[in-house]
């Protein structure tokens, strides 16, 4: 039995303007939207859709979020077009007292923080995003169980950040970054895994817990999904098989 991982969830007021600045700033594509979702894909196949789920609660402007994305660049001015694309979009600049240092951080139009990395060797092979980057207490523990959540291998461990790599290797890194910062409240990003054609939803969900994770409510109801939180509390669900 084994989950992979499947979406990158962003809850948003608007979704529909949300998903617009996501595609047009990463040059992906709205493939399926209705009253729940509105999904973004890239032109290929890179294994990770974002998904743009309506809340009414607005983002506290002075909470930022424990997951983020960090978009890869090619060059300097490379780097710098994405920043201009991203401001000309509806993007801001984001104080978060990060300093001096070669990235850019910005916020979408709905205060969720992101990253303009400079260029890197580590992802050329990322496409558009560079990484869903994962605030933890303890880096490697939080990797070791995505590692079975997402079915994905660690690819770089570093004192302060440990990076799972999909097996395709290609697409996002998954990072988990050392952060002192206690959780507050819901994640307003979350990912989500889902079963193989052949697997179980309740039987995976039982796997995880049984590695650390927890059965939560979050006024969920009766859905065909279960819904988690990891051993450092961020949510996240496991869907139907696909």
């Amino acid at each position: 039995m084994a989950t992979r991982l499947d979406s990158l969830v962003i809850d948003a007021n608007r979704p529909r303007e949300l998903a617009e600045f996501w595609a047009q700033l990463l040059g992906w594509t709205i493939t399926f939207a209705d009253d729940e979702e509105i999904d973004v894909e890239a032109p290929g196949d890179d294994g990770l859709l974002l998904v743009f789920g309506t809340v009414p609660e607005a983002k506290d402007p002075a909470v930022k979020n424990r997951v983020h994305l960090d978009l890869a660049s090619t060059s300097p001015s490379d780097q710098a077009a994405k920043v201009d694309r991203a401001l000309a979009l509806g993007a801001r600049k984001r104080d978060i007292s990060q300093g001096a240092v070669p990235w850019e951080v910005l916020a979408d139009p709905e205060g969720n923080e992101f990253c303009v990395l400079e260029p890197r060797p580590g992802y050329t092979t990322t496409e558009a995003i560079a990484a869903v980057v994962v605030d933890a207490r303890d880096p490697l523990s939080l990797a070791g169980f995505w590692a079975e959540a997402a079915g994905w291998r660690i690819g770089n461990q570093e004192p302060v950040i440990v990076g799972l790599r999909a097996p395709t290797g290609r697409g996002p890194w998954l990072e988990f970054l050392r952060s002192d910062e206690a959780k507050a409240g819901k994640n307003r990003l979350h990912l989500d895994v889902a079963p193989f054609a052949d697997g179980d939803t309740a039987a995976e969900a039982d796997r995880l817990c049984g590695l650390g994770a927890r059965r939560i409510d979050i006024g969920q109801g009766d859905v065909p999904w279960e819904v988690l939180a990891d051993p450092e509390g961020n949510e996240f669900c496991v869907l139907s098989p696909r």
